[in-house]
């Protein structure tokens, strides 16, 4: 949990990522276009490609989903005393969210984007 988002906090995050990809494959991920999504000086590791979807389409972008669901189950109609009170609902949101691979795949697939092999 940052309390920015820039160029170097995604930076930070992809390089996270980067080090999650098994050995030998290669990542895409998928993102709006966000100035800090896009940046120049973003650092961008070698087994991750970004997919920059087009403007005026949060249909396509699944973490909208994330978002949406988030907001209607863990972090709606509540008023936080302090910074840190937002910081720990938001850190227990996302690990009841992340620990639950079973409503990740439903919340975030999309059948026209399953890969035939």
């Amino acid at each position: 949990m940052l309390p920015f988002l820039n160029a170097q906090s995604v930076s930070i995050h992809l390089d996270l990522i980067g080090r999650k990809v098994a050995d030998g494959a290669h990542a895409v991920l998928v993102l709006d276009g966000a100035g800090f999504h896009i940046a120049k000086d973003l650092k961008i590791p070698a087994n991750i490609t970004l997919l920059k979807l087009p403007a005026y389409s949060p249909e396509l972008n699944s973490m909208e989903n994330v978002w949406e669901y988030l907001r209607g189950n863990k972090l709606s109609n509540t008023v936080y005393e302090t910074y840190e009170d937002v910081v720990d609902a938001c850190c227990e949101a996302w690990n009841f969210f992340a620990n639950d691979l079973e409503r990740i795949a439903s919340i975030t697939s999309r059948k026209w984007a399953k890969v035939n092999v």
